[in-house]
């Protein structure tokens, strides 16, 4: 009974830790998406070059991509709650220096602090990884998944209260949102100091680490790193352009752009509550190839059925959807694909091509939209998913081959572990 009661304390005491990341993670968050929200729109109003609009977002990707070998290696160096209670401050900073260069029509320092907001983000990426730090094996999937709970509430927080805040004081428009952003940023800071350090555990090595491309060779690796990169680079690619298109081409008014873009991050995060669940039924083949169909539904609906306010709602949900799909899909996959010893390198490697090729289709994005405009933009798409439904197609002729490390672990996105391809 003692012996029960022990244990049932210790797993609340470390689910404590859990939600503090996953508040941490709601203010945190709210940085890309009020970038993601309003960056464009604010890019438009004083870049002095219209297909330049969106580089301050592709600065904050770019800043994830750069960011997140860098934020791992000093966070092993000084640890976790340092690196992320310092990276939340920077964050802060860099707010402020948003609101100030939109108010007085600065575009370099509006991209400078978009590179910034995104640095913050590869420390972001880490709380879901730390989370499962403070719980056993068996319940690192539902810590993961409460941590992605805090997403979910960015996802509505940021864009409420940039919207509310736009006007504020007389200032230039959106300056007050990103004051008000730099507040949720110094919370999150203030959350994180209730952190505790992890449980030291001991990591028990099976067999000397192969080299990177020996891993990267793998088909399971190639198709697993397809999945994460084409998810990305199609949702970023519509996602930043959508703004642009909905706000400044479409004359569609600032809360319409808003609740599209509301919409489409719910739906990229909300699934993975159950996604863990549907991979295990399914597999990651086929939940690939609904990513796929989701993605390729959005793309007919905006080149081909049309671009009022529920086609642009429709499609960017459905764009959402298949990227969480996709992407953690995706990352299970890429979990059966390395041993323990090589889970820094492999992560690395595709955490790096993914964000870096991001980061590209978010800077291409602006002169897209303004040069062909939205439905052929939506097009372009079409051969990076075919692509990848052919590479999945490939994939099953390997589908019988069995896992490199036997269980997929807390890495992935929903928690979910499945040697099923």
């Amino acid at each position: 009974m003692l012996v029960s009661l022990s244990i049932g304390f210790c797993r609340i005491a470390a689910m404590r830790n859990v939600w503090i990341l996953a508040l941490a993670q709601a203010f945190s968050a709210c940085g890309t998406i009020m970038l993601v929200t309003f960056g464009g729109i604010v890019g438009t109003q004083i870049t002095p070059i219209p297909a330049l609009a969106t580089l301050p977002l592709s600065m904050s990707i770019l800043g994830v991509a750069l960011c997140s070998l860098p934020a791992a290696a000093l966070m092993r160096r000084i640890g976790r709650k340092p690196g992320f209670v310092g990276s939340a401050l920077v964050a802060t900073c860099a707010a402020l220096i948003c609101a100030f260069s939109i108010a007085h029509e600065s575009f370099i320092g509006l991209c400078v602090a978009g590179f910034l907001l995104g640095s913050n983000m590869a420390f972001v990426q880490q709380y879901r990884f730390a989370a499962t730090e403070y719980v056993s094996e068996l319940d690192a999937g539902r810590a993961v998944s409460t941590v992605m709970l805090g997403t979910l509430v960015a996802a509505w927080l940021g864009p409420e209260l940039g919207d509310r805040l736009r006007l504020l004081g007389g200032w230039a428009e959106f300056s007050g949102s990103f004051v008000g952003l730099a507040v949720l940023l110094l919370l999150g800071a203030l959350v994180l100091l209730a952190l505790e350090a992890p449980l030291p555990r001991a990591t028990v090595e099976q067999a000397a680490p192969r080299p990177l491309r020996v891993i990267a060779a793998q088909p399971r690796y190639i198709v697993a790193l397809l999945a994460g990169l084409s998810s990305y680079v199609v949702m970023s690619f519509i996602m930043t352009a959508t703004p642009i298109s909905m706000h400044v081409l479409d004359g569609m008014s600032v809360g319409e752009t808003k609740r599209v873009i509301s919409t489409h991050l719910l739906a990229m995060y909300l699934p993975s509550l159950a996604s863990g669940w549907l991979i295990r039924v399914l597999g990651t083949r086929m939940m690939m190839y609904l990513g796929i169909a989701c993605m390729g539904t959005c793309v007919i609906i905006s080149s081909v059925v049309g671009h009022h306010f529920v086609h642009y709602l429709t499609g960017l949900a459905l764009l959402g959807v298949g990227w969480n799909f996709l992407f953690v899909s995706g990352t299970t996959l890429l979990t059966t694909t390395y041993r323990p010893a090589e889970r820094f390198a492999a992560q690395g490697l595709n955490d790096f091509t993914i964000f870096g090729s991001q980061a590209i289709a978010s800077f291409a994005a602006g002169p897209a939209i303004t040069l062909l405009g939205w439905r052929p933009l939506n097009l372009i798409a079409v051969p990076v998913l075919v692509g990848m439904l052919f590479a999945v197609w490939r994939l099953g002729k390997h589908s019988h081959q069995p896992a490199r490390n036997g269980t997929a672990a807390a890495a992935t996105a929903s928690g979910a572990t499945s040697n099923k391809p």
